[in-house]
């Protein structure tokens, strides 16, 4: 199926893209017929492919964004009815203590959410669906992009994955092949560590010379409260418990419409400790008194989890390739410092779409032609943000004391410290083995930090899922690719304990014992996977490869 322009993924980013480019398109034909210069484009097919089910199904985010895209996208925006929960009315930094607070006496200006808005990043991605189609784009939810077309060393499109295979591999009733939406230019939208964009960046060397990628886990859960609990608009940022200085993280409570409220923490995934699971911690931080009193009475709505590129400006890889490029979560365009990422993949977007533009009027989809992408992002306002936040990730790297120290250092030094750019590590590399980071091989509970789920305020990983909407066609073959199992029974269950069962955030990887032989068996629930990508960054190995499953597959999010 041939089209001009192919968008893979339709979050934010592709979203804003495709529709700024239908309206730069649409200007300039009727400039063209009021009898300007250039040629017209005239039938331009410009199509839109989601693994979801729906648009808006796997997006999650805090999310409190800044309007500054979506100004310039849709200025009447809020006329239009973008699904504002609330324009930031009240805020607070706050550094939680084992049972108490301390509030901090300002806020500090990277945290300063004055004049940003709360917002559902699902219900927003479902907004802006609805305007790309109505400017006569195609979207095609349930179709995820599996493969790279090529001609020669030229991205030509995509070929999205078969439908109906069971999980040996052969052909059920139902079998639909995968079809091959061949493009002019392809643009890579696909969100955080994207599996095709995982490829790209190795087949072209695009991080040639750049830092590592590096990312948090966000675990996040949307609750009904009593009214008067938390107000809409209400931001409040925390650092320290239910961590104690290591790892990177915090946690965040966002007051949202209807006696609703917006609640996560963010784990940096470059921590040491292979027994530390991010979704137990977030149940902890539940319990905290603070966190308590404002869900007392409450009940739980909607789960999810996601991972956020946050190892900042040096560890962006080169966007542009012969026929594509690559926009947002993708691109690592997040700025950690503030939290921020939404309207940076929407600028994003429409900055490739304007380069774009100008290469189907000359007809040049050439790598030297496309490159004006990466240099008119970086000049621009969201570039200049990422710049001056480039080593921040980095600041942290010793703890949340030094950190502090020195994040505020580059604050005001415009991103130096010591020298312009701080080098990191994968975040893999930083796990330590069980021995070296415990003393033991067999630590206890009270060491690991278990606690008891009580179904009421916290949850074990299974009813979360639940509540994400999850599911997934059970007859296919899992789509987390293990390449070598014995590394899972010998050395990973020896060295680390097999931390996959506990940073994945919704029980995909379970270890069982076989009660005759008395050999493990690792037992993937892939059926649970909530889409995050935790364990294709956090394998200690890099064994784990995470591709998308059959279309439509995933969590069902609506208010994420």
């Amino acid at each position: 199926m041939p089209v001009d322009v192919l968008f893979v993924g339709a979050g934010v980013a592709s979203l804003s893209g495709a529709l700024h480019l239908a309206n730069l398109v649409k200007k300039h034909n009727e400039t063209v017929e009021q009898g300007g210069e250039g040629k017209k484009l005239d039938e331009l097919m410009i199509a839109v492919l989601e693994k979801g089910a729906y648009v808006g199904a796997h997006g999650i985010s805090g999310a409190v964004i800044n309007p500054v895209a979506i100004k310039e996208l849709v200025p009447d925006f809020i006329e239009k009815g973008a699904p504002l929960e609330s324009e930031v009315k009240k805020e607070a930094v706050l550094l939680l203590t084992r049972n108490g607070k301390i509030k901090f006496p300002i806020t500090p200006p990277p945290l300063n959410n004055h004049g940003n808005y709360v917002v559902s990043l699902s219900r927003l991605t479902e907004w802006l669906g609805q305007m790309v189609e109505e400017r006569g784009i195609d979207i095609f939810p349930g179709f995820a992009g599996t493969e790279i077309l090529y001609e020669g060393d030229q991205v030509k499109g995509v070929r999205t994955g078969d439908k109906g295979i069971d999980a040996e591999g052969n052909k059920k009733s139902n079998y639909e092949p995968g079809i091959d939406l061949q493009a002019k230019v392809t643009v890579f939208g696909e969100g955080s560590r994207g599996s095709l964009t995982k490829t790209l960046i190795k087949k072209f060397n695009l991080n040639e010379g750049r830092n590592p990628d590096s990312y948090v886990v966000g675990v996040k859960e949307v609750w009904e409260v009593p009214e008067g609990s938390v107000e809409p608009g209400q931001v409040i940022h925390t650092m320290g418990y239910p961590y104690k200085g290591k790892p990177y993280g915090g946690g965040f409570i966002y007051g949202m419409k209807e006696n609703q409220v917006s609640l996560g923490l963010l784990t940096g995934l470059d921590y040491e400790d292979p027994f530390l699971d991010p979704h137990q911690e977030f149940q902890k931080f539940k319990l905290h008194p603070f966190v308590a009193d404002l869900l007392k009475g409450g009940k739980l709505v909607q789960y999810g989890a996601k991972t956020a590129p946050v190892g900042g400006y040096f560890s962006i890889p080169k966007l542009v390739f012969d026929g594509g490029l690559i926009v947002g979560d993708s691109a690592s365009l997040f700025i950690g410092q503030k939290v921020k990422g939404v309207h940076v993949a929407m600028k994003s977007g429409m900055l490739a779409s304007e380069t774009i533009f100008k290469a189907l009027l000359k007809e040049d989809f050439s790598s030297s032609q496309l490159e004006v992408y990466q240099t008119s992002l970086f000049n621009s306002e969201v570039g200049k943000e990422l710049y001056r936040a480039r080593n921040f990730h980095q600041a942290f790297e010793k703890g949340l004391w030094s950190g502090l120290i020195r994040g505020g250092i580059q604050y005001f030094l415009g991103g130096r410290i010591l020298k312009n750019r701080l080098h990191a590590q994968p975040d893999f590399s930083h796990l330590k083995k069980v021995k070296d980071f415990y003393g033991t091989d067999a630590p206890t509970d009270e060491q690991k930090g278990n606690i008891k789920f009580d179904g009421e305020r916290t949850f074990d990983k299974e009813t979360d899922v639940y509540y994400s909407g999850t599911t997934h066609e059970e007859q296919q073959p899992p789509h987390l690719k293990i390449e070598d199992l014995n590394i899972c029974y010998g050395k990973c269950k020896e060295e680390y304990g097999n931390p996959c069962q506990r940073f994945c955030p919704a029980n995909v990887y379970e270890m069982e014992i076989d009660e005759e032989t008395g050999k493990p068996n690792l037992k993937l629930n892939f059926s649970n996977c909530v889409h995050c990508k935790t364990c294709d960054v956090k394998d200690p190995y890099e064994i784990i490869t995470w591709v998308p499953p059959e279309g439509g597959g995933g969590p069902k999010y609506t208010k994420l």
